[in-house]
């Protein structure tokens, strides 16, 4: 059931409504029922996996927190590791076997096959879970938790397995913490009209990202990525810039829906962007994208790696492994793997070269404050960004330095100009509600750079205002919006992590 179709705008009332009417004591169960039902909508199967990975971390933070009262410190704490190692084996076990299995026999085979090894490619008729990734490292990050002592273990199993599987941000996050919403589900919440009006433009605000701006950019360069050899080059750049706003508000667009349906129940999720595309350097960048995956690798990966803890050089490699894990976490390919290695080594080069930057800057007399420099650094980082997208769109090696060939091949910008390359967009209106939603898009980010809730400054307004802000949204999805159903409907790109 994708936030976007016919049967949410139904399902959700309904949860809602349900849910305050019933007694508190009793509301995480209906809400557990509903995110199962939720999940059981793509495919009613994977909600034993689910099941199986919530009920393997709930009985083993159990142990964790109950285990070994009669033992000393030391015992217990190589007990504790035996038992969170078990765990952490058998939820990347799982991860594993649906989402890497093929990728991995693939390489495999490939390379066997270079010294004359044939290997027989096994048969599994499997559907990747969707949100597989993102419900196993929620599980893990509270079994991780659990065991450093941050929270005790969760003694109801309800309430741990509506952690694991609420449904408004089950399948695409944000990756959320045991210490945000598994506290937030044992407090009594209670219907509030404000949280109700911000969640409901929250989600107007989402659907548009995702409809009016990500969808139409879709249906715009899908079938030119699909035949990109016989197109110029110039048009596969500017599809490649399309793409970095498509990605951009669809996962976004999923992220705003998922926080304002929270809001309206009372749940408080955090925020996975602030404004990434208005980043200054490539740091700065990644601070802002994805916040919940990227805080996620630095707590759990970066940081038990020795983070900067151990000298500049274990530094520069824990990043790269970061990053490389970051790639593959996204896909089961290698072009995922080198878009997380190339990213990791925007960082590392912009660490190295930060200090040198700095003196070349000040010899230079250049003013950093100034609006020029900040356009200049914004567009380079972009450029960066944009270039690492390539990889991450192709889907595979073979894909994304095609792609590069074909871009080099007719690498003439002057082409940008010229009518044909902006006959792509099919019709004026396409390309003025496009050009109109980025522009809209770039000024909410810079308020929200800014460090200026926009969204609550307009709720604040008379209710003249507020409605025609509200009737304007409403209009804007439904005459502008990309609407499908059954295969024709646009789902979430990351459904498919």
């Amino acid at each position: 059931m994708a936030f976007n179709s016919l049967d949410f705008l139904i399902f959700f009332p309904i949860v809602v409504l349900i849910y305050f009417l019933i007694p508190q004591k009793i509301r995480y169960i209906w809400l557990l029922i509903s995110s199962y039902y939720f999940y059981m909508c793509w495919n009613a199967r994977y909600a034993l996996l689910i099941l199986f990975s919530t009920t393997a971390t709930y009985l083993c933070g159990l142990l964790l927190q109950y285990s070994g009262s009669s033992w000393d410190a030391v015992q217990k704490r190589r007990i504790d590791k035996l038992y969170l190692s078990l765990c952490v084996i058998v939820n990347l076990g799982i991860l594993f076997f649906f989402k890497y299995f093929d990728f991995a026999f693939s390489s495999l085979q490939f390379f066997f096959g270079k010294i004359g090894i044939q290997l027989n490619n096994p048969e599994f008729d499997m559907l990747l879970p969707v949100g597989i990734s993102f419900y196993t490292f929620q599980s893990l990050g509270y079994i991780i938790d659990v065991y450093r002592g941050h929270i005790k273990a969760e003694k109801n199993f309800g309430k741990y397995a509506l952690f694991v599987s609420f449904f408004p941000q089950l399948v695409a996050g944000p990756i959320e913490r045991s210490t945000n919403l598994l506290r937030q589900i044992n407090k009594p919440t209670h219907f509030n009209v404000e949280n109700a009006r911000q969640g409901l433009f929250t989600m107007a605000y989402g659907l548009f990202l995702k409809m009016v701006v990500a969808d139409n950019i879709a249906h715009i360069i899908d079938p030119i990525f699909l035949d990109y050899e016989k197109y110029h080059g110039m048009i596969i750049v500017m599809c490649m810039i399309l793409f970095a706003f498509q990605i951009y508000c669809d996962f976004h667009g999923y992220t705003q829906i998922a926080i304002g349906s929270a809001k309206i129940l009372g749940f408080h999720l955090q925020e996975n962007f602030r404004a990434p595309y208005l980043a200054g350097n490539i740091k700065e960048f990644w601070r802002n994208w994805h916040i919940s995956l990227t805080s996620f690798f630095t707590d759990y990966l970066y940081i038990p790696l020795g983070g900067n803890r151990k000298g500049t050089f274990r530094k520069y490699v824990n990043t790269l492994i970061v990053f490389l894990a970051s790639g593959l976490w996204h896909g089961a390919s290698w072009a995922f793997v080198l878009w997380g290695g190339i990213n990791g080594l925007y960082l590392v080069l912009y660490d190295i070269f930060q200090n040198t930057g700095k003196k070349i800057i000040g010899k230079l007399k250049i003013d950093t404050s100034a609006p020029g420099w900040k356009i200049l650094s914004r567009f380079v980082t972009f450029l960066l960004v944009d270039y690492a997208w390539i990889y991450f769109r192709a889907g595979g090696l073979k894909q994304a330095f095609r792609i590069q060939q074909a871009i080099c091949r007719d690498f003439h910008p002057a082409y940008i100009l010229s009518e044909s390359c902006w006959s792509i967009f099919g019709s004026y209106t396409v390309l003025l509600t496009i050009l109109a939603s980025l522009i809209m898009i770039l000024i909410t980010d810079y308020f929200q750079y800014k460090g200026l809730d926009w969204k609550k400054a307009i709720l604040r307004q008379q209710i003249v205002y507020r409605w025609f802000i509200y009737l304007a949204l409403v209009f804007t999805i439904l005459v502008f919006g990309a609407f499908g159903t059954g295969n024709g409907q646009t789902q979430f790109i990351y459904f498919q992590f």
